[in-house]
């Protein structure tokens, strides 16, 4: 490992970014995670050391599946009642633990997998000076990953903060030859 890649401490540079906690996904709503309640405090103390330096963000599904690019089309047309013709605006919300923080935090709204494609996202962190991004949330981990990802392509060294993240348990795959 580079002298570059080694761990360090965290910096003035630091932004907590907290992913989709939201009562879209909170348990009672339309793709609930139930195992969120579990992360919240976790999620709630990081966003409570530096609110000026967390974000938010928040999934903005389409708005009927008919505005969904490529493949998710089909995924909205099963997935109607959460369009937002068909869903109720206020399970777009943040959790209502984590409500209280915005602001001073910003809430930035994403509508694809990665945060990187809500051009807000890249302004904000670097009205923020951003060297290094600290993910909590919830949701798959491929939402997480993509983040993640796109991130170290915008040259921003990222941490998983693992007691503060969950996802649903991985599908299996059945392969038939």
């Amino acid at each position: 490992m580079g002298a570059g890649l080694r761990p360090g401490p965290l910096g003035p540079g630091t932004v907590h970014v907290c992913l989709d906690m939201q009562r879209l996904l909170a348990p009672g709503g339309p793709w609930p995670a139930p195992w969120a309640p579990r992360i919240l405090p976790a999620v709630a103390a990081l966003a409570g050391r530096a609110p000026g330096r967390t974000i938010f963000t928040r999934f903005i599904p389409p708005r009927d599946a008919a505005a969904a690019p490529g493949r998710w089309r089909a995924f909205y047309r099963k997935w109607h009642a959460v369009t937002g013709e068909a869903i109720d605006p206020r399970q777009l919300d943040l959790v209502p633990d984590l409500s209280g923080f915005a602001p001073p935090t910003v809430i930035v709204d994403i509508g694809c997998y990665s945060a990187f494609g809500a051009p807000h996202l890249l302004s904000t962190l670097a009205a923020l000076h951003a060297d290094t991004l600290v993910f909590s949330g919830t949701e798959a981990d491929v939402r997480v990953l993509a983040r993640v990802f796109a991130a170290v392509d915008h040259g921003l060294r990222a941490i998983v903060a693992r007691d503060a993240r969950c996802a649903r348990p991985p599908t299996p795959v059945t392969t038939r030859c």
